[in-house]
């Protein structure tokens, strides 16, 4: 018992940037193409843009790799918020160059 309360205490202790991070892959985006988009997006976007985006996440669980990056760029459109397309449009093309 006392290990899952560890378990869950470390959970809440994620930052917003690892938060990002899993919620991408977790939308289906790959690991490495995550971890670099999430480190330009935590400073770029509010924490109320960063959770409207962590919403995308939640609609479809998919494997890390499924999705490209000008895939989960259509699915941000529906967010209709200008600010999170470029910032996600810009990251995705930054990230998937490197």
């Amino acid at each position: 018992m006392a290990g899952l309360a560890l378990i869950a205490s470390l959970a809440a202790c994620a930052t917003p940037e690892t938060r990002i991070r899993d919620g991408l892959i977790g939308a289906g985006l790959s690991k490495p193409i995550s971890t670099c988009m999430a480190d330009r997006m935590i400073n770029r976007l509010s924490l109320v843009q960063i959770n409207k985006l962590n919403g995308l996440g939640k609609l479809k669980k998919r494997a890390p790799g499924d999705i490209s990056v000008n895939e989960f760029v259509k699915r941000t459109k529906g967010l209709q918020d200008p600010e999170i397309l470029g910032v996600v449009t810009s990251s995705g093309v930054v990230c998937a160059l490197k």
